[in-house]
């Protein structure tokens, strides 16, 4: 199996939180998906805060970053289809016991600059708001 890396982006059954809110426990289908955060622990297990990636034009009530032309096609997807990399939710699995993650299903990665944009606009609109 190949291990996810920061920045790869995997074909991944997605639980969006107004699904989580109605009750649902289960993606309902593989979206792409872009993990922007692989973090080892001591117990051996690796934590994935996996990003849910959308065509759909985010609404202004959402923080998304618009992904370019470039990481599209770096990332395995259409690169004349838009996409936005949503930052206001995200799953948590951990790889060594994971019911969702494919072996198979890498779709392609993300430069290490993008993914360092991503993971700083992450950083910062997580950021309390000083007045």
């Amino acid at each position: 199996m190949i291990r996810p890396r920061q920045g790869d982006v995997w074909s991944y059954d997605y639980l969006w939180r107004r699904q989580h809110e109605t009750g649902e426990e289960h993606g309902r289908k593989p979206v792409p998906t872009a993990l922007v955060a692989t973090v080892f622990i001591r117990e051996g297990r690796t934590n994935l805060f996996i990003l849910p990636i959308t065509s759909m034009e985010p609404g202004k009530d959402r923080h998304a970053l618009e992904v370019p032309e470039i990481e599209r096609a770096r990332a395995g997807q259409d690169p004349e289809t838009c996409l936005w990399v949503l930052l206001d939710e995200y799953n948590h699995d951990v790889l060594e016991t994971s019911f969702y993650l494919n072996p198979g299903g890498r779709l392609g990665a993300f430069s290490p600059a993008f993914t360092g944009r991503v993971l700083s606009t992450l950083i910062a609109s997580a950021r309390p708001v000083r007045a």
